[in-house]
């Protein structure tokens, strides 16, 4: 019975103390002049999403329409405050104007950790980078993904976009000739472009030639889906561990990579420098690049380079590097620091690129008019080549139907659903109507990308997918501050430049030889899966493509 009462008395202290921890701040907006959600332990305002009662969009948008007519409003991230902002005004003040008081990306505990000392890759990364260590890192690498390191990089791309389409047409040969074979090559595309993606990755961040359709096995995407395993227990399990108690986890000197994932990524870049630098190799790709900024001879471009860029005119969705990305200074980079920009790379390409070009596939084979259209454009433009000519990167961003048709796709499908930042030091805000208050060093600020983005006020008949929205005459009537597929300000997404690029390749070839058709699995409407730690559709993206020349 004694054993019992000391159990019961631990059980209760320990759920007291939990629910101490978990609503520790959720009075933090009661004395704040704006409205805010009330939050629900445990999950404060994310419960439905953990719950899986919604998909991640789902949550985003109604988290920005939880109250229409406020500029700024409080809600709780789990325990954290986080002020969502659905005004583009302020959205531009927190993201550039005021951007020094919220320069870091919100904590997940990785970047807690010891920057100096910790050799994590993902510690590491430019993304989980924080305070001056970022800004020179940002400055470092700004110079690699300028249009003119895009133009050097464009052939290794394109290579592998048309062995892309030669697997196809290989296997739609297949298909033909086998018995019952249908008209065309019908296939869940989100795992196919995460097969090109790999592959892209492979030579132009790695300098690894990759084919991952003729060796789908191959240990370079064995390692990419094992990084990048939604499902995975044990990456669930650290990733909560970061979450909550990251002080401990680096204490317990555990890395979210797993031993054999980081060693690849290692042993991998660093042998690849050494071949190099051996025997003098060059090979326009990021592990030439990283090896230049090892040196210090990655230079910022001069000005009749950056002209250039500008009139390349490389798409609307294209974002500017700051100040902050050219500014200089003489810190020396660790082999370590440097791999970890490669990872970060190769993390966030892999599933960003693949997904987007997953949904412009699909919204293309569901919106025959816009593919015929988008055809027209490519099938003129492999026309106006000269003989024994290739598609060149100028070529590329000459043409405005791809363009619209890209940016539409971000629009609609943006993959980073949200913006955020975390306040660094104490801001005054003011909106100069007479709202006044502070807003305390360890904020967190939301802006829901994906709640502008289908906001009928900006873009009317939202659920439509309609390239004209981003038309020459059109554009002009998009609200500044409501388009953000690539992010705002300094911490805007470093490598726009080359995933517009690689998107932009993949639909020319695949739509230069193919017709891209919706078939009896395709999921028509395209659902996403509801899951708190999983980005999925229900049930895949299946389409079926048919050979132009049959």
């Amino acid at each position: 019975m004694e054993i019992s009462l000391v159990t019961l008395a631990l059980v209760v202290g320990a759920f007291v103390a939990a629910y101490r921890y978990f609503t520790k701040y959720y009075f933090y907006f009661a004395d704040k002049p704006i409205p805010f959600l009330k939050p629900s332990f445990p999950f404060g305002n994310t419960g439905p999403l953990m719950m899986k009662k919604v998909d991640l969009f789902q949550h985003f948008k109604n988290l920005y329409d939880a109250f229409p007519d406020a500029r700024i409003f409080g809600s709780y991230n789990l325990r954290q405050p986080a002020y969502v902002v659905r005004d583009p005004e302020l959205a531009k003040q927190f993201t550039v104007k005021d951007f020094d008081y919220f320069a870091d990306h919100m904590s997940n505990g990785v970047e807690q950790a010891d920057q100096s000392n910790s050799h994590s890759l993902l510690v590491n990364s430019l993304v989980s980078l924080r305070g001056q260590k970022w800004r020179d890192m940002r400055a470092t690498l700004s110079p690699a993904f300028t249009g003119s390191k895009m133009r050097l990089m464009f052939t290794l791309i394109a290579e592998c976009g048309q062995t892309m389409v030669e697997h196809f047409r290989s296997e739609e040969r297949k298909a033909r000739a086998s018995v019952g074979g249908g008209k065309g090559l019908q296939m869940e595309v989100k795992d196919v472009m995460s097969r090109f993606a790999n592959d892209v990755i492979g030579t132009a961040a790695f300098g690894i030639k990759v084919d991952s359709f003729r060796e789908p096995n191959n240990q370079f995407i064995s390692v990419a889906r094992s990084v990048t395993n939604q499902e995975s227990l044990a990456k669930a399990i650290k990733m909560i561990g970061f979450t909550f108690v990251p002080k401990l986890m680096m204490k317990l000197n555990i890395d979210f990579l797993a031993p054999e994932e980081d060693r690849f990524f290692r042993d991998t870049i660093l042998e690849t420098m050494r071949t190099r630098e051996e025997k003098g190799i060059f090979r326009p790709d990021m592990i030439e690049l990283l090896m230049q900024a090892k040196k210090g001879s990655l230079k910022h471009q001069q000005e009749s380079e950056q002209k250039q860029d500008r009139d390349a005119a490389e798409g609307f969705a294209t974002v500017e590097e700051s100040q902050v990305g050219r500014r200089t200074h003489d810190r020396v980079w660790t082999d370590s620091e440097l791999i970890a920009q490669a990872f970060i790379f190769f993390f966030a390409g892999f599933e960003t690129i693949s997904w987007t070009l997953s949904f412009a596939l699909y919204e293309l084979a569901i919106n025959e008019d816009i593919q015929t259209k988008l055809y027209d454009e490519v099938h003129e433009t492999e026309q106006s080549l000269d003989e024994g000519q290739t598609l060149s990167y100028e070529k590329l961003q000459s043409m405005p139907y791809l363009d619209m048709v890209v940016s539409e796709t971000l629009r609609k499908w943006s993959i980073g659903t949200l913006l955020n930042r975390e306040c660094i030091r104490d801001y005054q805000y003011d909106d100069g109507r007479g709202v006044k208050f502070t807003i305390e060093k360890g904020a967190l600020i939301f802006i829901p990308v994906v709640g502008m983005h289908y906001d009928p006020q900006y873009y009317p008949n939202p659920e439509r997918f309609d390239p004209e929205r981003f038309s020459v005459e059109n554009r002009k009537n998009i609200k500044s501050g409501t388009y953000l597929p690539f992010g705002a300000g300094p911490r805007n997404c470093i490598g726009s430049r080359f995933a517009l690029m690689e998107t932009k390749v993949v639909l020319y070839y695949l739509l230069l030889h193919f017709r891209v058709l919706a078939c009896a699995k395709t999921q028509i409407p395209l659902k996403l899966k509801k899951s708190s730690t999983q980005f999925a559709t229900e049930q895949g993206i299946w389409l079926e493509f048919q050979s132009r020349s049959s």
